[in-house]
């Protein structure tokens, strides 16, 4: 870290590192400028926009209804010869009797005449007629249509399935060729002929319009940007200036649809095919249709306010107004970066030289509290120094104690025992394993050592113990090998070793212990399992609060070791430990892994 720090000293500007307090004053008060200035003309350009959505809306709030004035025209023209239709007698005993071949032809005389008739009514929309009995027989004026349908064809289209679902309502479809090349885009108005008393249905009429006849309506109203468009209550497009949409369904215009119901303003913003739009949208209860006007914000709305000027007239004023920040802020900061200076020169002189106390009053008050904090800090090291040397020395005077005098006694009595039996190999394998385990306790001042190390210090004082109480318990090692030189805090697993080998198998006549290490991620565990007796302990798997009936080699313990592991390495470390009893304990240990 003092290596990276010295080269970012180095390579960072040394008026730049004085001034750092100024290099932050005045980028964010360039940014609070900024920030403003833009809040400022963002509102600006969204008040604008807003009065002009107010006032796009009202006038075409106005232009809807003159759609609508027109539309109803046309419907009322439709109901009136829908409504002769219905009462013309000749009509009704052509599409619902049976006739003869000879006297079709005088039917057929008749109902053209008819036909000819009712047809005035709307032939100021360019409007044809064709009627459809449920005797299987049809009639169309003018005698050739554009939408000439086969008597066959209309039984089974679905125009006319659709209409004697609903035989009171006029309803409007949209009939699109299979094939362009075939024919344009019709809208047809269906109504069945049925009786009124009786309720009884012998027939369907339509009224077939060109939709590029039906655009007509509104064609006049709609310019770049500001379309119309009419759509039933499935969501499918029937008619607009924009054809490219025509027999589409878009579900989500019936959406904004229930939304503007539930508003009070007749428009709402919403998003159309990816682009942001205003949209008005008003029902036709006699058509059973919407009429949706669609304003593209962007198109419409773009050539309103001159956003280029406003945006340059801003940036003039951020500009002037940084070069009055630039120089005010040098002025005010300059006493304190001189302040920095002194300060940063106190630890080259081994913090004995003391800041002058000048400048500003506030400057002044920082320099007197300085001096202040040095004399302090002088005081505090003083101390410091004194207590670390007493806790470093009596910690060390406590590791070279770890051996129990009673322990070295009993190991030195087995040994002459061993030796009166003629069992030299075994006393000298015995002593080997003391002098070993003597080495690294008393001769190894150091606060860590290897996971090989620790694991011959166990090995040796399995072996001391096994030699002294025979091997009714066995011990394994399972030892990742790339965990061996790892280092660890001394002496972390003898004791549970130990807390095993003389209170695990009270009730049991032998079993075995296991020792294993393995490394998982960037921390290394090390676990102690044996087959014993096991214990009760709390569900926090927290170590168990007893103390052993005897001590035989440690002076650390148990909970010791896991406080120790927690003062080095912090809380996320430690010990932990679970049990059953009757099927024996495990003990986990948890470091991270230091490397050097």
């Amino acid at each position: 870290m003092k290596i990276k720090d010295g080269m970012y000293m180095r390579i960072k500007p040394e008026r730049f590192r004085y001034n750092s307090l100024f290099s932050k004053m005045f980028l964010i008060t360039v940014l609070i400028i900024v920030t403003i200035s833009s809040l400022i003309t963002w509102t600006t350009f969204r008040m604008s926009e807003r009065f002009f959505i107010e006032r796009f809306s009202f006038n075409n709030s106005k232009v809807m209804e003159q759609i609508k004035e027109s539309l109803g025209t046309f419907h009322y023209s439709i109901v009136i010869a829908s409504n002769n239709l219905m009462n013309n007698g000749t009509i009704k005993s052509f599409l619902s009797g049976t006739h003869s071949n000879r006297m079709l032809g005088t039917y057929y005389y008749n109902v053209k005449k008819q036909m000819d008739n009712i047809k005035t009514s709307v032939e100021a929309y360019d409007v044809e007629i064709l009627v459809y009995g449920m005797n299987g027989i049809s009639f169309a004026a003018p005698e050739r249509p554009s939408w000439a349908k086969s008597d066959k064809v209309l039984q089974n289209h679905f125009i006319t399935t659709n209409t004697l679902k609903h035989p009171r309502k006029l309803l409007f479809h949209l009939e699109q060729p299979k094939d362009q090349t075939q024919g344009d885009r019709v809208i047809v108005a269906s109504k069945a002929f049925m009786e009124p008393t009786s309720k009884y249905t012998y027939g369907t009429m339509y009224f077939t319009i060109q939709e590029k006849d039906f655009r007509k309506f509104y064609s006049s109203y709609t310019s770049l940007g500001n379309d119309v468009l009419v759509m039933d209550q499935s969501g499918t497009i029937l008619s607009s200036n924009r054809t490219e949409l025509i027999g589409n369904k878009e579900v989500e215009l019936l959406d904004y649809a229930v939304q503007l119901e539930k508003q009070e303003k007749n428009y709402m913003n919403a998003d159309f095919k990816g682009t942001d739009h205003l949209i008005m949208i008003e029902y036709l209860p006699t058509f059973d249709l919407y009429l949706v006007n669609l304003i593209d914000k962007k198109a419409a709305f773009e050539n309103i306010i001159d956003k280029k000027s406003i945006v340059l007239i801003c940036l003039l004023f951020i500009f002037l107004a940084i070069i009055i920040v630039f120089f005010a802020s040098r002025k005010v900061t300059n006493s304190l970066s001189n302040l920095v200076k002194q300060i940063e020169n106190t630890p080259k002189n081994e913090f004995d030289h003391y800041i002058p106390v000048t400048g500003t009053y506030e400057t002044i008050q920082i320099g007197q509290a300085f001096n202040s904090m040095l004399d302090e800090l002088h005081e505090y090291v003083d101390k410091l120094v004194l207590i670390q040397n007493q806790k470093r020395n009596a910690e060390l005077a406590a590791l070279q104690q770890q051996i129990n005098p009673h322990f070295l006694y009993n190991t030195l009595t087995s040994i002459k025992f061993m030796v009166q039996q003629g069992g030299k190999e075994e006393a000298a394998e015995t002593v080997n394993a003391l002098i070993s385990l003597l080495q690294n306790t008393i001769g190894n001042i150091s606060e860590t050592i290897t996971v090989k190390q620790e694991i011959d210090n166990l090995k040796s004082y399995i072996l001391i113990n096994q030699k002294r109480y025979g091997e009714r318990i066995r011990v394994n090692y399972f030892i990742e090998p790339e965990c061996n030189e790892i280092q660890i805090p001394k002496l972390i697993l003898q004791p549970f070793i130990e807390n095993s080998f003389f209170h695990g198998f009270n009730k049991k006549s032998g079993g075995t212990i296991n020792v294993l290490v393995w490394k998982e991620g960037a921390t290394l565990i090390c676990e102690v399992l044996d087959n014993g007796d096991g214990m009760e302990v709390s569900a926090d798997n927290n170590l168990p609060d007893t103390k052993r009936k005897r001590e035989m080699f440690s002076g650390i313990g148990v909970r010791n070791v896991d406080e120790r592991i927690r003062l080095i390495y912090g809380e996320a470390y430690g010990v932990s430990i679970s049990s059953k009893i009757g099927e024996g304990t495990k003990v986990r240990i948890s470091i991270p892994i230091v490397t050097n």
